[in-house]
């Protein structure tokens, strides 16, 4: 599928010119590579350090805010499966990497941009409906019997397949149907759309294309997690993504969802706009 090689930001200082926040959006998969136990805050938490330095922010008070919001990346990962890499990355390494060469382009355009002191300010927010997927008699049955030669050895690790024979369950137990969240926000010219989901580039771009806003971009798993959200076109393509226990949710989602979002931001770009 395509890829968004943008990088957007939204920087925030004083009368004094002082940094006081920036909030960028890249459309890019986590990176990993930590010890095992770890939990990181991979090359969004490293992005957040390298801005700061870059702006001369530090050592401020109140402090700078710097954070990196994950765009539409729910298919896009920075490892070429199709070229195998030579290098060996020690831990922690490739993120860094990834978020010096983030903070950089950042930071470059950084030195372009026209500061306003003033921009109208809009936020809708809506609660949506969905179908979830429900697994079909074949399926029911060959986890079942998954689970049960699962149980002659329990202390032995977990297949792949056990573990989606356990998310079948819980999707039997559910209910049928999911109510999601969803945001759209403007700031001046900008637009900006929250999606609760691990969302596919090409939705993204589609939002970016469609949207009233001359600029616009999409913060992805924004107020909860229900899963990955490949388009319908993905959806008949299959893979990983589209597997049912890492998608949840009907097939026609995305376009409810993109619709549901530009009505949302017509009605703030016509909004009246008040000093």
């Amino acid at each position: 599928g395509p890829t968004d090689p943008e990088i957007s930001f939204v920087s925030v200082q004083s009368l004094e010119d002082r940094p006081i926040a920036l909030l960028a959006n890249y459309s890019l998969h986590y990176v990993g590579g930590v010890r095992s136990g770890d939990v990181s805050a991979d090359y969004f938490g490293y992005f957040a350090k390298f801005i700061e330095n870059k702006l001369g922010a530090t050592d401020q008070t109140p402090p700078f805010v710097g954070i990196l919001s994950n765009g539409t990346s729910g298919d896009v990962n920075n490892i070429n499966f199709q070229k195998k890499s030579t290098r060996k990355y020690q831990r922690y390494e490739k993120m860094q990497e990834v978020a010096e060469k983030v903070a950089s382009r950042v930071f470059e355009a950084h030195q372009q941009i026209e500061f306003q002191d003033w921009v109208p300010l809009a936020a809708k927010q809506t609660n949506l409906t969905l179908k979830t997927r429900q697994p079909a008699p074949d399926m029911i049955d060959h986890f079942a019997k998954v689970t049960a030669d699962s149980e002659d050895d329990p202390n032995r690790r977990q297949s792949r397949e056990e573990i989606y024979a356990d998310r079948i369950a819980k999707i039997q137990r559910a209910p049928e149907e999911v109510s999601i969240q969803l945001q759209a926000l403007r700031i001046g010219d900008l637009g900006i759309s929250a999606i609760p989901f691990e969302t596919f580039a090409e939705t993204g771009l589609e939002l970016k294309d469609r949207s009233p806003f001359p600029d616009t971009f999409t913060i992805e798993l924004a107020n909860g997690s229900f899963g990955y959200l490949p388009t319908p076109r993905q959806h008949r393509l299959g893979g990983y993504e589209t597997w049912l226990g890492t998608s949840y949710v009907e097939k026609e989602a995305t376009t409810k969802i993109v619709a549901s979002l530009l009505e949302m931001f017509q009605s703030l770009q016509q909004g009246k706009v008040s000093r």
